[in-house]
């Protein structure tokens, strides 16, 4: 398991990425296609939670935007900060979303976006599972990460030292499906952020409906 000390340096990495990480990620289309995608499913003025919200922008501001109701919450103060001053008329917590005190089937959807890398396997689906329960029946799940079968490797992202734990495509469409989700659609392909510090990394978009209660076995 991850231990209370990851915490405070998967915090710090991305304190000090600050706006630089927007910057470098603000060209992904294929981000912008998955909100497009969840927007046309959304009912009016939807509750939308969006975990690892960093600085609201393209995530938040985009829902917020379109007259949704959006909680962010992110573990690096400095990301929150950034996204009460850019997108104001969402709400951002600085806290560990496995730590914030919601209620079953208050959301109508929920974003996950490169939000669970931080977390050792166990954690990441012991996460999900806590997340589809959020969900109201029919709500929707949009979920993207780095597809790559490693476990607790240490990496340097944009410069930052981080601790990366992942999944391959199909065990994390299974972990999807165990935990609730009908995955409806994904996308797969390869990006590389703006920042002389980048390299090119799959990404993988899954798009998921709460089916119902998680498989048993």
């Amino acid at each position: 398991m991850t231990d209370d000390r990851e915490r405070p340096r998967a915090a710090a990495a991305f304190d000090a990425l600050g706006v630089e990480y927007e910057k470098a990620f603000a060209a992904s289309k294929p981000h912008r296609r998955s909100l497009d995608w969840l927007l046309e499913r959304l009912a009016p003025g939807s509750r939308v939670l969006d975990v690892g919200s960093g600085t609201g922008r393209p995530t938040a501001e985009t829902l917020a935007g379109a007259g949704h109701d959006v909680l962010g919450v992110d573990i690096s103060p400095v990301m929150v900060e950034l996204a009460a001053r850019q997108v104001p008329a969402a709400t951002f917590r600085c806290a560990d979303i496995r730590d914030v005190p919601l209620a079953e089937s208050s959301f109508d959807a929920v974003c996950v976006y490169f939000s669970l890398l931080q977390l050792d396997r166990e954690e990441q689906a012991d996460l999900v599972r806590h997340l589809v329960r959020l969900l109201r029946p029919g709500g929707y799940l949009v979920l993207a990460t780095v597809p790559l079968d490693v476990e607790d490797v240490d990496a340097t992202f944009m410069g930052q030292p981080v601790r990366v734990t992942s999944f391959p495509a199909s065990a994390l469409i299974d972990l999807a499906e165990e935990s609730g989700l009908d995955v409806l659609a994904q996308e797969a392909s390869m990006f590389t952020p703006v920042h002389p510090d980048a390299h090119p990394e799959p990404h993988l978009f899954l798009h998921c409906r709460r089916s119902g209660l998680p498989r048993m076995g």
